[in-house]
Protein backbone atom coordinates (compact mmCIF):
# COMPACT_ATOMS: atom_id res chain seq x y z
CA UNK A 1 0.00 0.00 0.00
CA UNK A 2 1.45 3.27 -1.42
CA UNK A 3 2.36 5.62 1.96
CA UNK A 4 0.61 8.60 0.77
CA UNK A 5 -2.72 7.43 -1.63
CA UNK A 6 -4.03 9.98 -4.39
CA UNK A 7 -7.73 9.58 -4.54
CA UNK A 8 -8.82 9.30 -7.88
CA UNK A 9 -10.46 12.87 -7.35
CA UNK A 10 -6.85 14.48 -7.38
CA UNK A 11 -6.55 17.48 -9.86
CA UNK A 12 -4.26 17.26 -12.47
CA UNK A 13 -2.71 20.08 -15.26
CA UNK A 14 -3.65 19.17 -18.62
CA UNK A 15 0.15 18.62 -19.23
CA UNK A 16 -0.28 16.18 -16.64
CA UNK A 17 -3.04 14.54 -17.89
CA UNK A 18 -1.31 14.31 -21.05
CA UNK A 19 1.43 12.45 -19.75
CA UNK A 20 -1.12 10.09 -18.15
CA UNK A 21 -2.85 9.13 -21.19
CA UNK A 22 0.44 8.32 -22.89
CA UNK A 23 1.22 5.52 -20.19
CA UNK A 24 -2.29 4.37 -20.15
CA UNK A 25 -1.74 3.78 -24.16
CA UNK A 26 2.27 2.49 -23.38
CA UNK A 27 1.75 0.27 -20.27
CA UNK A 28 -1.91 -0.08 -20.30
CA UNK A 29 -2.41 2.27 -16.70
CA UNK A 30 -1.28 5.08 -15.47
CA UNK A 31 1.97 4.70 -13.37
CA UNK A 32 1.22 5.31 -9.67
CA UNK A 33 4.59 7.43 -9.41
CA UNK A 34 3.20 9.60 -11.97
CA UNK A 35 0.24 9.86 -9.89
CA UNK A 36 2.51 11.31 -6.97
CA UNK A 37 4.82 13.06 -8.72
CA UNK A 38 2.11 14.69 -10.82
CA UNK A 39 0.79 16.30 -7.42
CA UNK A 40 4.05 18.59 -7.89
CA UNK A 41 3.35 19.70 -11.41
CA UNK A 42 5.99 21.58 -12.20
CA UNK A 43 8.39 19.11 -10.61
CA UNK A 44 6.79 16.20 -12.49
CA UNK A 45 7.13 18.07 -15.86
CA UNK A 46 11.32 18.68 -15.02
CA UNK A 47 11.60 15.02 -14.24
CA UNK A 48 9.62 13.65 -16.99
CA UNK A 49 11.45 15.73 -19.19
CA UNK A 50 14.99 14.72 -17.76
CA UNK A 51 14.37 11.40 -18.24
CA UNK A 52 13.46 11.99 -21.95
CA UNK A 53 16.39 13.19 -21.87
CA UNK A 54 18.42 10.21 -20.43
CA UNK A 55 16.11 7.36 -22.52
CA UNK A 56 16.46 9.08 -25.70
CA UNK A 57 17.91 7.24 -29.10
CA UNK A 58 20.51 9.02 -29.38
CA UNK A 59 22.35 8.08 -26.41
CA UNK A 60 25.87 6.89 -26.36
CA UNK A 61 24.39 4.30 -23.78
CA UNK A 62 22.35 1.59 -25.65
CA UNK A 63 19.50 0.45 -24.02
CA UNK A 64 19.67 -2.85 -22.97
CA UNK A 65 22.95 -1.13 -20.80
CA UNK A 66 20.90 1.57 -19.80
CA UNK A 67 17.91 -0.75 -18.67
CA UNK A 68 20.36 -2.93 -16.84
CA UNK A 69 21.75 0.31 -14.68
CA UNK A 70 18.10 0.79 -13.83
CA UNK A 71 17.31 -2.11 -12.56
CA UNK A 72 20.52 -2.77 -10.58
CA UNK A 73 20.06 0.77 -8.85
CA UNK A 74 16.37 -0.08 -7.66
CA UNK A 75 17.52 -3.77 -6.62
CA UNK A 76 20.26 -1.71 -4.18
CA UNK A 77 17.06 1.32 -3.10
CA UNK A 78 14.82 -1.85 -2.23
CA UNK A 79 12.51 -0.76 -5.25
CA UNK A 80 9.96 -3.37 -6.22
CA UNK A 81 7.87 -0.55 -8.37
CA UNK A 82 11.18 0.35 -10.18
CA UNK A 83 12.15 -3.23 -10.62
CA UNK A 84 9.20 -4.51 -11.86
CA UNK A 85 8.84 -1.77 -14.26
CA UNK A 86 12.46 -1.60 -15.41
CA UNK A 87 12.60 -5.30 -15.37
CA UNK A 88 9.48 -5.41 -17.91
CA UNK A 89 11.39 -2.87 -20.08
CA UNK A 90 14.73 -4.88 -20.46
CA UNK A 91 12.69 -7.86 -21.59
CA UNK A 92 11.61 -5.48 -24.39
CA UNK A 93 15.28 -4.37 -25.07
CA UNK A 94 15.96 -7.92 -25.75
CA UNK A 95 17.45 -8.75 -22.08
CA UNK A 96 17.30 -12.29 -20.94
CA UNK A 97 15.23 -13.81 -18.20
CA UNK A 98 18.51 -15.62 -17.08
CA UNK A 99 20.66 -11.95 -17.22
CA UNK A 100 17.91 -10.04 -14.81
CA UNK A 101 17.99 -13.10 -12.53
CA UNK A 102 22.05 -12.79 -11.97
CA UNK A 103 21.72 -9.12 -11.95
CA UNK A 104 22.76 -9.22 -7.97
CA UNK A 105 26.02 -11.37 -9.43
CA UNK A 106 26.75 -9.62 -12.39
CA UNK A 107 30.49 -9.47 -11.67
CA UNK A 108 30.92 -12.92 -11.91
CA UNK A 109 28.54 -13.94 -14.46
CA UNK A 110 29.39 -14.91 -17.58
CA UNK A 111 26.43 -13.58 -19.01
CA UNK A 112 27.22 -10.26 -18.77
CA UNK A 113 29.76 -8.22 -21.26
CA UNK A 114 32.81 -6.75 -19.85
CA UNK A 115 31.26 -3.10 -20.94
CA UNK A 116 28.09 -3.96 -19.10
CA UNK A 117 29.96 -5.00 -16.50
CA UNK A 118 32.24 -1.40 -16.02
CA UNK A 119 28.61 0.47 -16.09
CA UNK A 120 27.55 -2.07 -13.34
CA UNK A 121 30.09 -2.17 -10.83
CA UNK A 122 30.40 1.88 -11.33
CA UNK A 123 26.44 2.20 -10.39
CA UNK A 124 26.59 0.28 -7.64
CA UNK A 125 29.20 2.11 -6.71
CA UNK A 126 27.81 5.77 -6.87
CA UNK A 127 24.59 4.07 -5.60
CA UNK A 128 25.88 2.63 -2.19
CA UNK A 129 26.00 5.77 0.04
CA UNK A 130 29.03 3.83 1.81
CA UNK A 131 31.34 3.95 -1.30
CA UNK A 132 32.66 5.91 -3.71
CA UNK A 133 33.83 5.15 -7.37
CA UNK A 134 37.68 3.76 -7.01
CA UNK A 135 40.48 4.52 -9.59
CA UNK A 136 40.30 0.71 -10.65
CA UNK A 137 36.43 1.50 -11.87
CA UNK A 138 36.82 4.32 -13.52
CA UNK A 139 39.74 2.95 -15.47
CA UNK A 140 37.71 -0.13 -15.87
CA UNK A 141 34.93 2.39 -17.20
CA UNK A 142 37.25 4.19 -19.64
CA UNK A 143 38.11 1.30 -21.51
CA UNK A 144 34.33 0.96 -22.93
CA UNK A 145 32.56 4.25 -22.47
CA UNK A 146 34.42 8.03 -23.26
CA UNK A 147 33.84 10.91 -20.87
CA UNK A 148 30.66 12.12 -22.45
CA UNK A 149 29.30 8.73 -21.76
CA UNK A 150 30.72 8.12 -18.35
CA UNK A 151 28.79 12.05 -17.36
CA UNK A 152 25.67 10.78 -19.25
CA UNK A 153 25.67 7.44 -17.12
CA UNK A 154 26.22 9.36 -13.76
CA UNK A 155 23.28 11.45 -14.95
CA UNK A 156 21.19 7.77 -15.40
CA UNK A 157 22.34 6.45 -12.28
CA UNK A 158 21.44 9.34 -10.47
CA UNK A 159 17.91 9.82 -11.72
CA UNK A 160 17.28 6.24 -10.80
CA UNK A 161 18.67 6.21 -7.57
CA UNK A 162 16.02 9.87 -7.24
CA UNK A 163 13.15 7.92 -8.88
CA UNK A 164 13.98 4.46 -7.18
CA UNK A 165 14.54 6.33 -3.15
CA UNK A 166 11.02 8.47 -3.29
CA UNK A 167 8.90 5.22 -4.43
CA UNK A 168 10.76 3.04 -1.91
CA UNK A 169 10.02 5.82 0.85
CA UNK A 170 6.40 5.99 -0.36
CA UNK A 171 6.14 2.55 -0.19
CA UNK A 172 4.83 2.14 -3.96
CA UNK A 173 4.20 -1.02 -4.82
CA UNK A 174 5.10 -2.78 -8.24
CA UNK A 175 2.14 -2.72 -10.64
CA UNK A 176 2.83 -6.29 -12.32
CA UNK A 177 4.37 -5.51 -15.36
CA UNK A 178 6.96 -8.52 -14.79
CA UNK A 179 6.50 -11.70 -13.91
CA UNK A 180 9.89 -12.35 -13.57
CA UNK A 181 10.58 -9.11 -11.55
CA UNK A 182 9.31 -10.89 -8.10
CA UNK A 183 12.47 -12.97 -8.36
CA UNK A 184 14.88 -9.99 -7.77
CA UNK A 185 15.69 -9.69 -4.55
CA UNK A 186 16.19 -6.26 -3.72
CA UNK A 187 19.91 -7.15 -3.26
CA UNK A 188 21.15 -10.50 -2.55
CA UNK A 189 24.06 -9.07 -1.14
CA UNK A 190 22.31 -8.40 1.86
CA UNK A 191 22.93 -4.35 2.23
Amino acid sequence: MVAIPTPDSQPYPWYVRLFFWNQKRRYGAVLEPARLWGRTPKVFAALALLYGALDRRSSPIEPALRTLVTVRVSQINWCSFCVDVNAATALKRQVSEAKLLAMADFARSALFSEREKAALAYAEAVTYTDRQPSAQEFAQLRTHFNDDSIIELTALIAFQNLSSKFNAALQVPPQGFCAVSAALTPDAKGR
